[in-house]
């Protein structure tokens, strides 16, 4: 692994609309080159699930997602039964022999794949994304780490089911509950943190035709004086962008010129009653102040 590794990832995630910062590019590099699962730790609406949506795109192949919660089980991330048509089938096939019928009900037609089993039968090596697996519990973890080791998956009535191939696996936590150190040391670590003004007004560009770099870097320094406010809700970069097209929206190329619509607009920014009372129109005046 080289500079000219990351520095390819990272015009290769360029050309599919996500700006990655030097770290970020050097960890999925290192993910590649490692065949580890890398583990994206930061605040909710940093960019950590973009980051799989991107690889996807760059690598051509297909984004399988298993969005974690409370209470998520191993049916529900693995592999699940058909008991409808199970119960069909017995029904359709009443007077056969016993072992017969749970040879046809416990065959391939009647599995449902789910996330986990389906990412390691694809024909080509698709992206993971094992998302706010900080939200299941630490049983549904353990389990998890075991399918990361081995990729293969036991299935009583059907055996070992090895790998078809290795996914590039990526795991997201909001640090809502703490990780085990197993699972940590499984994974390659970034923090992904809220992007710097030139790069988020560089994110900006990416996603929006027509708006020009200084707006845009106009936008990303607010939202940076924003983000340092006393906020319940701190704006994602999603927000920054729902922001940046309803300004392009009004026709806006200098925040300077109405600063009343601009503080109108933040209400694509600032999600709670608190925080809109909080960034009240003589907050908004201060901020845009300091922006050049």
């Amino acid at each position: 692994m080289s500079k000219r590794n990351r520095d390819e990832i990272a015009s290769g995630l360029s050309r599919v609309g996500y700006v990655a910062d030097g770290e970020l590019a050097t960890a999925i590099s290192l993910m590649a080159f490692l065949k580890r699962p890398l583990l994206l730790e930061g605040e909710a609406g940093v960019g950590k699930t973009a980051v799989a949506a991107a690889l996807a795109d760059l690598y051509d192949t297909r984004l399988i997602r298993l969005q974690c919660y409370e209470g998520l089980d191993q049916s529900a991330a693995l592999y699940e039964w058909n008991y409808q048509r199970q119960l069909l089938a017995i029904q359709a096939h009443q007077g056969r022999g016993a072992v017969e019928i749970e040879d046809e009900i416990f065959s391939e037609k009647y599995l449902l794949e789910r996330p986990l089993l389906a990412a390691i039968r694809q024909p080509k090596a698709p992206v993971l994304l094992i998302d706010e697996v900080d939200r299941a519990d630490e049983e549904f973890e353990a389990f998890l780490l075991e399918v990361l080791s081995e990729f293969q998956v036991s299935i009583p009535e059907l055996g070992t089911i090895p790998a078809t191939t290795i996914p590039h696996v990526v795991l997201t936590s909001n640090g809502t509950r703490e990780l085990s150190d197993a699972l940590r040391r499984r994974c390659l670590y970034h923090y992904v943190d809220y992007p710097e003004p030139d790069r988020e007004a560089r994110i900006i560009m990416a996603h929006l035709t027509g708006i020009g770099a200084s707006l845009s870097l106009q936008i990303a320094r607010m939202v940076e004086a924003i983000r340092k406010e006393d906020l319940r809700k701190v704006p994602g970069v999603a927000e920054t962008l729902d922001w940046a097209a309803a300004l392009v929206g009004l026709n806006l190329r200098d925040l300077h010129d109405d600063p009343e619509a601009l503080h109108d607009t933040l209400l694509c920014l600032l999600k709670t009653r608190e925080d809109r009372t909080r960034i009240s129109r003589e907050v908004t005046e201060r901020l845009l102040g300091r922006v050049a």
